[in-house]
């Protein structure tokens, strides 16, 4: 990987098991949760006596030099050196998109290895140091229970809060306060518990921390792994009903999931290298499929890599008491919605590429609410809760009482569009309509609202309106059109050719209206209907393109992406002519629109570069500004699945 990434991962399993690497070197800062809240993790290595830090600030112990830091899509590897040893350490997760199980599994792995720079024979010994900041939501918050536990022929070390307020806050901003942290080293490896204050903390008045400890020999040429587990004992509140996570559908407890995880180290490591592989023989095909090869690829690779573990990671993988999947996706650092489906959208394409099951599994919670007494309208809601609970949509749930004021916190355009290309996406890819047959009655009902309002959307809320509400939009209407569209590629799939065909020519004449409606007088298109002169990225008709539905001219899509190359910042298009920031996912959809594959490797390398140079030292980030490649907003959100659009050409 060539990216200096913002961000480096290190343990990524779910929106709480999370802890990242915020500095270039891993000895340079404190590890954090992906919220920055601190989670101190020591790395210490002894060398024939004399103790290094490796992993994790402080001054009591010179650090060992690093070497370089590298990651694969599932993998992240440090090299550390000196005169006597080289040292190699990796952090991988299991985040397989086709094994719900070891995707599910909330256990992650620490691998390290040594060899002799010297040519001579040196006693090697690792220290792994892990605080309860892991399973609370501050440190300090509550007394937190420790103890060692038999694991078979292995040993842990077990911690927890002691109150175990189990889903007792919902929210952004938020850590664990339930379950218990198992720190497991090798067969022969030291397993304790130790109180002490950090010596890098500058207040004295900080109170002593516990932090579960793992020591063990390390031999020359051989590999020893540790394990980092969580079990969360129920994940979410699921329409008021505590739910598990899908791994324990196994019947495994999560002492048994460690003995197991353990025993199978090596074959995960190497299948994280095969996924990483597969991911990026993706991008070779798709840049076969364009007969355009001249632009080398390593920077789409790298953007897809730096996505992968975090767009999986902040959902959370469980099952309903109807034993139904369900894949709840957490808005970080937006406000901590779940099953919001305008963060759905964006992040598809990842899924549709590699596991329509985990999509699917975002769509049903946003149809079960839509069928209870609760949604009184007639069109798809925003989001199901707010993360953990999973009860109902939160946003603009304080203006439930005064339906007018509900109302106008909607996203009613935005939404239907959202859902009904989405269910036409699987549809399409499946080669069925399994899924859409139980909610057509629905789909009706969203297809009926966008052909009503979605011609010409009034002032309401869409994903883009951080600069403001905005009517007319020529991009949101794009949406009903693709929408419409889709949904008669549904009824195509169910037989019903004489409907397929009058929803089809029904979104074509909207297209053709949006095309004399929208224009500027230079073959641009506008932000909005009544605003001339303007722009703005049209990613929403990306589908018309991967579909071949060709309800737009080839010229419509192409004089627009030149025009759209004339508005590219330092780090990226802008979203719209009314600010400087932009938005990754929609920047890659909107790359994906160009003719040449040369040209979209162009379009996209502004977005490596933000990431490359940003001074927001966070997981990244959806939202930031073209000109600084600083942050403006959000961290960690599902939404880099669209990075992945590309890769769908040719998949229909």
């Amino acid at each position: 990987m060539i990216l200096r990434p913002p961000a480096v991962p290190l343990i990524t399993v779910d929106p709480y098991f999370s802890v990242w690497s915020p500095a270039d070197k891993l000895y340079e800062e404190t590890t954090m949760h992906w919220t920055q809240s601190p989670i101190v993790m020591l790395g210490l290595v002894t060398i024939d006596g004399e103790t290094y830090r490796f992993m994790g600030k402080g001054d009591e112990f010179p650090a060992i030099e690093q070497e370089y830091v590298d990651m694969t899509a599932l993998n992240t590897q440090y090299s550390f050196k000196n005169d006597k040893i080289s040292l190699e350490i990796n952090f991988f997760t299991p985040l397989f998109p086709d094994n719900l199980y070891y995707l599910s599994r909330p256990i992650s792995y620490f691998n390290a290895t040594y060899m002799s720079e010297d040519g001579q024979e040196h006693d090697v010994k690792i220290t792994i140091k892990v605080s309860e900041e892991i399973c609370l939501d501050k440190k300090g918050q509550w007394p937190v229970n420790a103890e060692i536990v038999e694991l078979g022929k292995l040993k842990a070390v077990k911690m927890g809060s002691a109150e175990q307020r189990m889903m007792y806050e919902e929210g952004d901003d938020q850590r664990i306060e339930w379950g218990y942290f198992f720190l497991c080293g090798p067969k022969s490896s030291d397993n304790r518990i130790e109180k002490f204050k950090p010596e890098f903390f500058d207040d004295d008045d900080e109170p002593e921390m516990t932090f579960a400890v793992t020591e063990f020999a390390l031999n020359e040429d051989e590999t020893s792994t540790v394990i980092f587990a969580y079990d969360d004992i129920y994940c979410l509140e699921y329409f008021h009903n505590k739910v598990e996570a899908y791994w324990k559908k196994s019947g495994k407890s999560i002492e048994k999931a460690i003995v197991e995880a353990y025993d199978e180290a090596d074959e995960i490591f190497d299948k994280c290298d095969e996924y990483h592989l597969n991911m990026c023989e993706e991008i070779f095909d798709n840049q076969m499929l364009s007969g355009d090869y001249g632009m080398p690829t390593e920077k789409y690779e790298d953007l897809l890599t730096l996505a992968y573990r975090q767009l999986i990671a902040a959902h959370k993988l469980a099952v309903d008491e109807n034993g139904e999947n369900i894949f709840i996706s957490k808005e970080c650092f937006s406000n901590g919605c779940t099953a919001t489906v305008d963060v759905t959208y964006p992040s598809a394409p990842f899924f549709l590429l590699y596991n329509t099951e985990l999509l699917k599994g975002m769509l049903r919670p946003v149809f079960r609410f839509t069928r209870t007494k609760e949604w009184v309208f007639d069109f798809a809601p925003h989001d199901v809760g707010t993360y953990p609970l999973v009860n109902g949509q939160r946003y603009g749930w304080k203006h439930q009482d005064n339906i007018e004021e509900y109302y106008k916190r909607q996203m009613p355009v935005e939404e239907c569009g959202n859902m009904l290309i989405l269910m036409a996406n699987i549809a399409m890819l499946e080669g069925n309509t399994d899924f859409c047959e139980p909610q057509m009655d629905i789909l009706a009902q969203w297809v009926k609202y966008l052909e009503k309002y979605g011609v010409d959307p009034e002032n309401q809320l869409c994903t883009d309106d951080f600069a403001g509400h905005l009517a007319h939009n020529c991009n949101l209407t794009l949406k009903p059109i693709m929408g419409i569209a889709g949904y008669s590629k549904i009824l195509g799939l169910q037989g019903k050719a004489d409907e397929a065909e009058k929803y089809m020519a029904e979104a074509k004449e909207m297209a053709e209206s949006w095309i004399e409606r929208a224009a500027n007088d230079d073959g641009s298109f506008r932000l909005a209907f009544d605003k001339p002169n303007t722009f703005s990225m049209k990613y929403n008709y990306v589908w018309d393109k991967l579909w071949g539905t060709k309800l737009f001219p080839p010229y419509v899509i192409y004089s627009e992406f030149a025009s759209n190359k004339k508005h590219i910042n330092p780090y990226g298009m802008p979203l719209d002519n009314r600010k400087n920031y932009t938005k990754s996912d929609w920047l890659v959809w909107n790359a994906t629109l160009a003719p040449t594959y040369n040209e979209f490797i162009e379009f996209i390398t502004p977005l490596w570069n933000a990431y490359n140079v940003s001074m927001s030292r966070v997981p990244m980030t959806d939202w930031y500004d073209t000109n600084t490649a600083n942050k403006i907003g959000f961290q960690n959100r599902t939404v880099q699945g669209g990075l992945f659009i590309k890769l769908l050409e040719g998949k229909f």
